[in-house]
């Protein structure tokens, strides 16, 4: 088996973690905010049940001054303070990293970006492939053919990981040795690296192109004609001084790389659930000490813990077991795993179409159709979706219908390309569509009330849209059916792109995927809405938004659909008439700020504006100057901390 070293940048993923829930925060009962401390959590456990490394390390930052303090007085000076939540949490993230016996690794006079080089540089030479799991862009110098960056998933997102040809398409260059060199001359504003002054990235790239090194740059300078040249002659000391800033130090005699140290070992259970209770992580305790797997009788629906033997042979039958000793790859005729909906959001979904007990039925021809109709308008709610061409429900076509109105049990309907044809098949649905009396369950229905509405044919019955229950139970965060799905049920759905490819040009529609696929595809999303469904009709109480609910948001979704499939008139005359009123009032304005600026320059531009504003009119005397890049747009904050 290969060997896997993984290194964590602690403090990146803890800022990370943190800001990620930042609009929806985890708080305890005492008023203490947990963001970091769970989705650090998170990711730990992720890396270790999904990436399966062999060796970790979690690797901080000391408070002790570096070398590149010394050299440069105000390296990071810009960093705001840290949030006090963020501060808190590190002491009981350490206590869940060494419980679960990883090693915590830091040095003083060196950043973990230094400890993580020289770790893995000397992992490499011992036969290692060695993961630095980061978002930090400056790990690319490190990168090698077993040396690469994995940058953890980020709300919703995939993991990314990044070797040596991946770093050279991102920043532009032939080789990796060359990220010092444009970060000595572009600078890193968020370190307060200063770079050469007007330079960019996109420059430096052109520079490197053509000069390779950023000494050869220096070198050359009386060669670079125009104000380029200049500027590289005036910022050489900072150039240089930047580039030696940028550049990680591996040679660290106190980092040592011990293979049994940072070995993965199984983990004392008990170890880490005084912090998980502190911090009320009570779904982790329960995946921690194997209280969730279970047993599920078929006949009741009864679940049952099964004992150490039982959990052993359904491993030796099915998969292995996780950190925490749980199943990981069950049969769905035997093990399922339970996910806590209030606290597993940010843990990968442990359930899935390959391992979750689901009866999905495909119904292509007349006799099985007609049956699925007669069981079907005795039921007084029917989950119900469509799939289509499209996203655009104004220009999109039918492929196929799917219902549900049983957890673990959904139907699909395939509709013929052919317009006639698929009337025709809708015709049969009718007396369903048009019962008042029935209920339709849906995530965002709206779009599949277009749909119908295209066809002649409309849902008369009362609606509930999971997605518009989610709303206003929670107003913050995402509520993709994925995104929900994972949250509330541990399970994840099949993904689109599996079926149709990637979005771009190559990507594929519904309409190829063959039936098998399809059919599996499209049950499981009516199931799980109707599982969601389930889940958030109580929470509507519990939370006192019914009536918001009911009475307000819910009929609007008839009236939008209506809107949407109207459309609205407009007097297109008198907007291009408008138009050219509002272009000349904006001549006037810009004329008039010339005026009274004294000069001509380009509005658009921030740079230009603030020296207009500040240095030519001293509008505030007192006003800093900024950083080179603090006109782009804003960074969230951990990226700014990174």
């Amino acid at each position: 088996m290969q060997k896997k070293l993984f290194l964590l940048d602690a403090y990146a993923l803890v800022f990370r973690a943190y800001y990620a829930l930042i609009r929806n925060p985890r708080i305890t009962s005492k008023g203490r905010n947990t963001n970091a401390q769970f989705g650090f959590t998170n990711t730990l456990i992720d890396l270790i049940n999904n990436q399966k490394p062999t060796h970790m390390a979690v690797c901080f930052d000391t408070h002790a001054p570096t070398e590149r303090h010394t050299d440069f007085a105000d390296y990071k000076a810009n960093r705001q303070e840290t949030p006090e939540d963020i501060s808190s949490a590190v002491p009981d993230i350490k206590r869940i990293i060494e419980a679960m016996n990883i090693p915590v690794v830091a040095i003083d006079g060196y950043e973990a970006d230094d400890v993580i080089g020289a770790l893995a540089k000397q992992a490499e030479l011992s036969g290692y492939d060695v993961y630095m799991v980061t978002p930090d862009k400056d790990y690319g110098q490190l990168v090698s053919e077993h040396i690469k960056i994995y940058k953890p998933p980020y709300q919703g997102g995939v993991f990314e990981i990044l070797g040596p040809k991946e770093v050279c398409e991102k920043w532009g260059i032939k080789n990796v040795s060359q990220v010092i060199d444009i970060l000595g001359l572009m600078g890193d504003a968020v370190d307060n690296i200063p770079g050469i002054k007007g330079v960019g990235e996109k420059t430096a790239a052109k520079l490197l192109a053509e000069y390779e090194t950023l000494e050869n740059i220096l070198a050359n300078a009386a060669n670079i004609k125009g104000a380029m040249g200049e500027k590289i002659k005036a910022g050489k000391e900072d150039a240089i001084m930047s580039k030696k800033l940028a550049t990680i130090i591996t040679d660290i005699p106190a980092a040592v790389f011990h293979e049994e140290d940072f070995r993965i070992k199984e983990m004392n259970k008990e170890a880490p659930k005084e912090v998980f209770d502190m911090l009320e992580f009570r779904a982790l305790t329960k995946r921690l000490l194997g209280e969730d797997t279970g047993i599920v009788d078929k006949h009741n629906g009864s679940e049952t813990a099964p004992s150490a033997t039982e959990n052993k042979k359904a491993t030796a039958d099915t998969g292995q077991l996780d950190l925490f000793g749980n199943v990981v790859a069950a049969a769905p005729s035997e093990v399922t795993t339970s996910v806590s909906s209030s606290e597993e959001s940010f843990l990968s979904p442990q359930k899935n179409i390959n391992n979750t007990l689901h009866n999905y039925i495909l119904l292509n021809d007349e006799k099985a159709i007609q049956q699925f109709i007669d069981i079907a308008i005795r039921q007084t709610e029917i989950c119900f979706d469509s799939e289509t061409t499209g996203l655009d429900a104004n220009d999109a076509e039918l492929v196929g219908l799917s219902f549900s109105f049983k957890e673990g049990e959904a139907y699909y309907v395939p509709c013929p390309a052919e317009k006639n044809a698929c009337l025709a098949l809708l015709k049969k649905f009718q007396p369903l569509f048009d019962d008042e009396a029935k209920v339709w369950v849906g995530q965002n229905i709206k779009y599949d009330m277009l749909m119908l509405k295209w066809y002649g044919f409309e849902l008369k019955g009362n609606t509930f849209d999971t997605m518009l229950a989610h709303y206003v139970i929670e107003p913050d965060g995402k509520r993709s059916m994925d995104a929900l799905s994972a949250k509330y049920l541990g399970y994840e759905p099949v993904h689109i792109e599996e079926l149709i490819g990637k979005k771009g040009k190559g990507q594929g529609n519904m309409r190829d995927v063959e039936i098998e696929k399809i059919k599996e595809y499209a049950a499981e999303d009516a199931d799980i809405t109707l599982q969601l469904k389930n889940i958030l009709l109580p929470q509507l109480k519990t939370k006192a938004v019914e009536k918001v609910f009911y009475e307000v948001e819910n009929p609007l979704v008839k009236v939008l659909a209506d809107m949407e499939f109207e459309g609205i008139k407009i007097d297109e005359s008198f907007l291009n008439d408008y138009s050219k009123l509002l272009e000349t009032d904006a001549k006037k304005s810009e004329e008039s700020v010339y005026e009274q600026a004294g000069v001509r320059f380009n509005l658009a531009s921030p740079k230009q504006l603030g020296e207009v504003l500040f240095d030519k009119l001293q509008l505030d005397p007192k006003a800093k100057k900024p950083r080179r890049d603090s006109m782009q747009p804003v960074k969230t904050c951990w990226q700014s901390w990174r």
